[in-house]
């Protein structure tokens, strides 16, 4: 059974505002035994506790800097807990900075198989999917290129392109965002509405509340890192409320 549990987690962060005016200076206050701290902890998680079991579509809503993105990352592994666990039953594939793992310096085949490891798949796994994505990114005149000669349009189709084709029972999505000319849109949003049909489990962030009706049954509102309700659309309507 495909799920996903977040059992007292919370995540603590460490900013540092030295004030030092340059790199030297920073390393010599570091290993200075006498200096003053110059750093400040916070929370950026706050014993978070819930469960999503199969066939839900959890929506995650709260202000800026809530905690949203970072919860996210902690679901997908980005993040380790300082307190808590997460336990993942089921292949995940975590849509957040799409084409981050692109290097300029590969070409768009390359990059497929460069990004589609991190993804989790194997050579041969990317070997039955290279068409299916360099044809949805209509890229077939370009992909023996270098990806930094692309456009940012070319670039985010193939991106979006190898991000979707992938088939997870476990879907995160940090905002749905599809990059490209109008066609290219339709298309895109076509092909996330299926692949949120297909994954059991899908978990989604995202500040557009029509999208948020249309796409989830259950609702988590964060605030300043803590769970603040966790229900229906009444959630959702609460918080559009506040």
């Amino acid at each position: 059974m495909k799920k996903v549990i977040v059992d007292n987690v919370s995540l603590q962060f460490r900013m540092y505002h030295d004030g030092a005016s340059s790199m030297k200076e920073f390393f010599a206050n570091i290993v200075r035994k006498n200096k003053k701290k110059h750093y400040t902890d916070f929370l950026a998680l706050q014993g978070v506790s819930f469960s999503v079991n199969d066939g839900e579509r959890l929506g995650i809503i709260g202000r800026n800097g809530a905690g949203k993105s970072t919860l996210l990352r902690t679901i997908s592994r980005i993040y380790e807990p300082t307190v808590g666990r997460v336990e993942v039953h089921g292949r995940v594939a975590p849509l957040l900075d799409i084409g981050a793992g692109f290097h300029p310096e590969f070409t768009g085949r390359e990059n497929i198989y460069f990004n589609g490891a991190f993804l989790g798949y194997s050579k041969e796994q990317l070997r039955e999917i290279e068409k299916e994505v360099i044809a949805f990114a209509e890229l077939e005149d370009f992909i023996d290129s270098p990806v930094k000669y692309y456009s940012t349009g070319m670039y985010m189709r193939l991106a979006f392109s190898l991000a979707t084709t992938v088939h997870p029972d476990v879907l995160i999505l940090d905002e749905l965002f599809v990059g490209g000319d109008a066609s290219f849109v339709q298309r895109g949003k076509e092909r996330m509405n299926k692949m949120i049909d297909r994954a059991s489990v899908m978990i989604l962030v995202s500040h557009d509340p029509s999208l948020l009706r249309s796409v989830c049954d259950r609702y988590i509102w964060l605030d300043h890192g803590k769970l603040i309700a966790d229900g229906d659309v009444s959630v959702l309507d609460a918080y559009i409320a506040s």
